[in-house]
């Protein structure tokens, strides 16, 4: 794991084997909940930086490999100029995940 800069990083996801998420996703071939990963890695970017943004936008996200229970995972990320944060996850070389979050404005709906 590096230690993350004001700008990029790398950081080891932790999330158990047995995580609740799996028993119902799916039974028999358990797969990480694409949900499940993006808040492991948004909880793991928040604790190294010592804060978290109350509220974010998925500007995009894309799924390309199953995360199974055990798999051994990393975030890196990248600050861009438009303070959005790119992701990309990886179990060993395989990336299983990638896409940009950025904080968000409250919108609200008209009643």
């Amino acid at each position: 794991m590096t230690v993350p800069s004001a700008t990029a990083g790398t950081l080891e996801l932790r999330i158990a084997g047995d995580h609740p998420s799996y028993a119902g996703h799916f039974p028999g071939m358990p797969i990480l909940p694409g949900v499940v990963l993006i808040d492991a890695a948004l909880d793991a970017l928040a604790r190294a930086r010592g804060a978290r943004p109350t509220c974010l936008e998925i500007k995009v996200f894309k799924f390309l490999s199953p995360v199974r229970p055990g798999d051994l995972l990393n975030l890196e990320f990248q600050d861009l100029a438009d303070g959005s944060i790119r992701m990309t996850i990886r179990s060993a070389l395989r990336i299983v995940a990638a896409g940009v979050v950025a904080a968000a404005k409250p919108r609200y709906l008209a009643p």
